[in-house]
């Protein structure tokens, strides 16, 4: 794809932004959970290991190189994973507190799969290698 670096570096910084949204709110409690903000819980910092995945991936978008591009699909699958294992985490209920979801979790997750189909698609461009001539054509000469 002609734009598949630069799209990526978007869902990149997409990824990172969203771990700045809130994430769950837990009603009962009063307790809002974003990536980096999880006081009251067991959760940590849920977010840190996309920002520096996506980080990375970002890095890995700019790099002109096919080590890059081979690269940066490790980086782009884990943080698709860790954002369906912070989804799975997040949002299930917990001693009968039922988060309720907001749109950032959902923003997470959707940039993480632009994130890991962009780099899917990098955009390299393939060198023509120099053919020989045929036999045939060579021996005619």
């Amino acid at each position: 794809m002609k734009y598949s670096s630069f799209i990526g570096v978007i869902a990149a910084l997409a990824v990172i932004g969203s771990c700045f949204m809130w994430w769950v709110v837990i009603p009962d409690k009063d307790i809002h959970v974003s990536g980096f903000i999880a006081d009251g819980t067991r959760f940590g910092k849920p977010g840190l290991v996309n920002v520096f995945m996506s980080g990375v991936a970002l890095l890995l978008f700019i790099i002109p190189r096919i080590w890059a591009k081979r690269t940066n699909l490790f980086f782009a699958a884990f943080n698709l994973a860790w954002a369906i294992r912070n989804y799975i985490l997040l949002s299930s209920c917990h001693g009968g507190d039922c988060p309720a979801k907001q749109a950032g979790l959902y923003f997470l997750v959707g940039a993480s799969l632009l994130l890991l189909a962009m780099a899917l698609f990098p955009d390299l461009p393939i060198r023509q290698e120099k053919t020989e001539e045929p036999i045939a054509e060579r021996d005619a000469l």
